[in-house]
């Protein structure tokens, strides 16, 4: 029986990637301490249905596992501290979660199981905030850039000459060497890096996750902050069942050091304005709004992801779920 690690387990990326992997007749090894609760005070634990190994152990020590798994056919690597706003607190946390954990995972891959694909959940952030140095045409509800990747932005743009976050560059030391160890070992090694995430598991803190955060505010009216650029910044979405889905098209088909954007791309894109329009619409609530004039250090004006370098390699992969789906399906968790 094939048998896969998924760090993270219990968080939204992670819980899926269990779900699916199981699906596919893995055995399965999760990892998760709990420590979403450290960082945002919201707990989260899943049960799984089928054959789940549980360890509740730290990420950043994850030798005692291989010395009793031996080796693992798939790792999948979603543990990590993913707030750039609460990096800031504690920076030597952050780096030792996001940064100094998967260097020792990557060295216990190449000990035990240097064949298997290891896949790792990056980020956008890496890109710091040089998007925001593109031409915008601004509409009242939202931003479009103008001459450059009108796209979404695709893996060429640099990740140099910027403001990142405490946890961009943590995330970004990770992902350089998630790389390197695919293409100076041969580790079939992927970095993905989503924008934001969603789906119905999302916890929603106000550091972390945007539609999620955003329709529980409204659901509970709770006054919602739009932080800087008035409302009219824009992301894309993927939900976390889509992003699972280009990890295993990446496991079953592996190569080394591979880098890809995940999103949803111009169709699932929207602003915080039409997030909160469309939510109190569909909830019928009129949510209170309190805009902060200044932007969140290093945050993004405008963030779509091309994907077209992923499509290219995978063709028969497409995201299942619409913004506004997301959007639902988020409103069904509160």
């Amino acid at each position: 029986m094939r048998t896969a690690l998924v760090t993270g387990s219990y968080g939204l990326v992670g819980s899926v990637t269990v779900e699916a992997l199981l699906k596919l007749g893995y055995r399965v090894v999760g990892v998760d301490n709990g420590m979403r609760e450290y960082f945002f005070g919201t707990p989260t634990k899943h049960a799984f249905d089928g054959d789940y190994v549980h360890v509740n152990t730290d990420v950043r020590d994850l030798r005692h596992v291989f010395d009793v798994h031996g080796r693992f056919d798939a790792v999948v690597h979603t543990a990590a501290q993913p707030s750039h706003d609460w990096s800031a607190k504690e920076p030597l946390t952050d780096f030792g979660v996001n940064t100094v954990a998967t260097v020792r995972l990557l060295e216990l891959v190449r000990e035990h199981c240097p064949e298997s694909p290891f896949v790792y959940t990056s980020t956008s952030k890496v890109y710091g905030d040089t998007v925001n140095r593109l031409v915008y045409e601004e509409t009242p509800t939202r931003l479009w850039p103008k001459y450059e990747y009108i796209d979404g932005v695709d893996e060429t743009m640099s990740v140099d000459s910027c403001r990142h976050s405490l946890f961009g560059c943590s995330k970004l030391s990770a992902d350089l060497y998630v790389q390197e160890y695919g293409k100076r070992f041969g580790i079939p090694t992927v970095c993905f890096r989503p924008g934001c995430i969603t789906g119905a598991d999302h916890a929603g803190a106000e550091l972390h996750g945007f539609l999620s955060y955003l329709v529980k505010c409204v659901v509970n009216g709770t006054p919602y902050r739009v932080i800087g650029y008035g409302g009219i910044q824009v992301r894309d979405n993927i939900h976390a069942t889509d992003l699972v889905s280009m990890f295993l098209e990446f496991i079953q088909d592996p190569s080394c050091g591979e880098v890809y954007n995940a999103g949803g791309g111009v169709p699932c894109s929207c602003s915080i304005l039409e997030a909160l329009e469309y939510v109190s619409r569909h909830v019928g609530k009129v949510p209170e709004v309190v805009h902060v004039p200044e932007a969140r250090y290093g945050d993004h004006k405008w963030w779509v992801s091309d994907c077209k370098k992923f499509r290219s390699r995978y063709p028969s992969w497409a995201p299942v779920y619409n913004t506004w789906q997301k959007v639902i399906d988020s409103v069904g968790s509160f």
